[in-house]
């Protein structure tokens, strides 16, 4: 997407979320991308939007959403990765705040996977959002995590984000629930190979950072910490891409 025209770019994501008069300002989010390597290649984890929702409504995505302030005081067995916090923290944000995006991604990927990142051992909290971590004995952990993209929702949208995409591996893993996620966000939730996934009906960035993605895993399987981070937004009437 990046070097297209602010009207292009309306013209891909006009299918992908309600277009209109929206906030000035665009809320953070985070999205999770978990990897799994199990089978001889590298699979994702995706599921499809109820057609209810407004933003990207039936398109195939990773888990995730809106972030929580309150998710950057949760107890975890492990803290970002220096390197990884730096870059999430760019350019102006506090380390409490970089710490709750990272948390939301984790908490997301719970509630619409059923899916729990941490390590066994005692955990509490009376947060509701993270009951099923206590009810588990699952402490979140943020050190598997790795800053893959970074996309700020154009203006003209009913609903405009700041999205962190973070990536793990399955492996990070420590509870699959078996009957998924508290939410209804997502239906159809899959494993689907790099390129089954890049066929799928996914939005426009969400291809985009799938493709930045899958070259850095050619350059790096194991996704080290500091790695490139492209970041995209609209600059006057173009679409940029930048790297954190």
């Amino acid at each position: 997407m990046a070097g297209m025209s602010r009207a292009e770019v309306d013209h891909v994501e006009g299918r992908d979320a309600a277009l209109g008069a929206g906030p000035s300002r665009p809320r953070d989010a985070a999205t999770l991308i978990l990897l799994d390597r199990s089978k001889g290649q590298v699979r994702v984890l995706m599921g499809r939007r109820h057609m209810r929702h407004a933003f990207m409504p039936g398109k195939f995505v990773f888990p995730g959403g809106r972030t929580d302030p309150t998710d950057g005081r949760i107890k975890v067995a492990d803290a970002l990765h220096p390197l990884e916090e730096e870059k999430l923290a760019r350019p102006r944000i506090s380390r409490t705040r970089a710490r709750a995006i990272a948390m939301s991604a984790i908490r997301e990927t719970y509630e619409e996977a059923g899916l729990l990142i941490g390590k066994m051992g005692d955990f509490k909290t009376s947060k509701p959002d993270w009951q099923g971590f206590v009810q588990n004995g699952v402490c979140p952990t943020l050190t598997p995590l790795r800053f893959i993209a970074r996309a700020i929702t154009p203006p003209g949208r009913v609903r405009r984000y700041d999205t962190r995409f973070l990536a793990a591996f399955r492996d990070d893993v420590a509870v699959e629930l078996p009957e998924g996620g508290p939410t209804d966000e997502l239906e159809e939730i899959m494993w689907l190979s790099v390129a089954e996934a890049l066929s799928a009906d996914i939005p426009g960035i969400t291809r985009t950072v799938l493709v930045d993605l899958e070259q850095r895993l050619e350059n790096d399987p194991d996704l080290s910490p500091g790695g490139p981070v492209p970041f995209y937004y609209l600059r006057g009437s173009r679409f940029q891409r930048d790297l954190l």
